[in-house]
């Protein structure tokens, strides 16, 4: 059945990929982006409106603006709220300004145009496992030490992850306008660090920039004892669409592998395709190295304690159970991205 979706911020690195697994679904399409002048950002867009005539609409809005979502969202049955603010951790000197304010805005911008159109019957949006915990140490705290749906981050502050903060106190928002209605229903979509090929050369996702540092070369000297909750790009899309379609589908959803993934396991599979695989880091630094250095690093004594080491389980049952996602295997994921990477970075150098 053709039905019409709203993607926020469609040319970021997860809304590219749900815009276009709509698109291969059958459904029509609005898209809204931050400007309609960015032609190399859109470029992917404009193809899919080839490949898919009449059924991929694009508009500006802002998720600062009050009201700019309004004539994007008429019509629609399902808004996919996929769109947040996001800035490298050494960017951010005022977190209540930069990250807080804009996600709770935006949320509050985009519901408000929610409650303003009859026709929408259910959103879904893109929160994180940040919003879950904001240190890993607080997983420990959970039921038999496994990270699970029921918990909402409580660690998080402005001076510590404002980010994650943004994430938590939008989602909460989200969940709170919600409980005010009754129309529209709530899903919510939790992935860990979100990896694999970008459609989206210009996107700024905290997942790309995490993994360029590492291709890169940056990183060859070796890494911390330091893993990572991760999922594929396309499950993160596929999860959108299923919790869209099933109307059973409800609550909150960890998309991750069940098992993490520390950085210089990362750095094993990545130098299989790498062309340069020396740039990459082969060793963990000791613990003791990185309590020492850390701190020239910006990693503070507090951010190691409660890192360093420390992985945990994740229940990700309910993403298998309800919405029917398979996870592919990280090798799988790693690979593509960095085959993608090192293609996009040939095309730049080649223009």
């Amino acid at each position: 059945m053709n039905t019409i979706h709203l993607v926020t911020g469609a040319s970021g690195f997860v809304a590219a990929h749900l815009t276009r697994l709509l698109l291969e679904a059958g459904h029509t399409v609005h898209a809204t982006v931050r400007s309609l002048g960015q032609t190399a950002k859109l470029r992917p867009l404009h193809a899919m409106q080839q490949q898919f005539p009449g059924r991929l609409a694009l508009f500006e809005a802002d998720l600062l603006k009050p009201g700019s979502f309004n004539e994007a969202m008429a019509g629609c049955a399902v808004v996919h709220h996929v769109a947040s603010p996001f800035l490298l951790p050494e960017k951010i000197t005022d977190g209540r300004r930069q990250m807080l304010e804009p996600a709770l805005q935006g949320t509050r911008n985009v519901l408000g145009s929610v409650e303003r159109t009859p026709s929408v019957q259910r959103v879904v949006m893109t929160s994180t496992v940040g919003a879950i915990f904001g240190d890993y140490i607080d997983v420990r705290q959970m039921k038999d030490g496994v990270l699970a749906e029921a918990y909402f981050n409580t660690s998080s502050t402005l001076a510590n992850n404002p980010y994650h903060l943004s994430k938590v106190e939008a989602e909460k928002e989200a969940w709170r306008l919600h409980g005010l209605q009754q129309r529209w229903s709530l899903v919510t979509i939790n992935p860990g660090l979100i990896l694999g090929p970008s459609l989206t050369p210009e996107s700024v996702s905290g997942s790309l920039f995490l993994l360029d540092e590492m291709l890169r070369g940056v990183l060859f000297y070796g890494m911390p004892d330091l893993s990572l909750t991760t999922v594929d790009v396309r499950e993160v899309a596929l999860a959108h669409l299923r919790a869209a379609e099933r109307s059973q589908a409800h609550g909150r959803y960890i998309l991750a592998e069940k098992e993490m993934i520390s950085f210089v396991e990362i750095s094993k599979i990545l130098r299989s395709v790498h062309p340069r695989p020396w740039l990459l880091p082969r060793h963990t630094i000791p613990d003791w190295l990185v309590r020492l250095i850390g701190p020239v690093f910006g990693l503070t004594p507090e951010y190691i304690r409660n890192h360093l080491g420390i992985r945990f389980p994740v229940d990700n049952r309910r993403s298998i159970e309800e919405l029917g996602i398979t996870y592919r295997p990280i090798r799988e994921t790693l690979t593509e991205h960095a085959i993608e990477w090192l293609r996009q970075r040939r095309s730049a150098s080649a223009t």
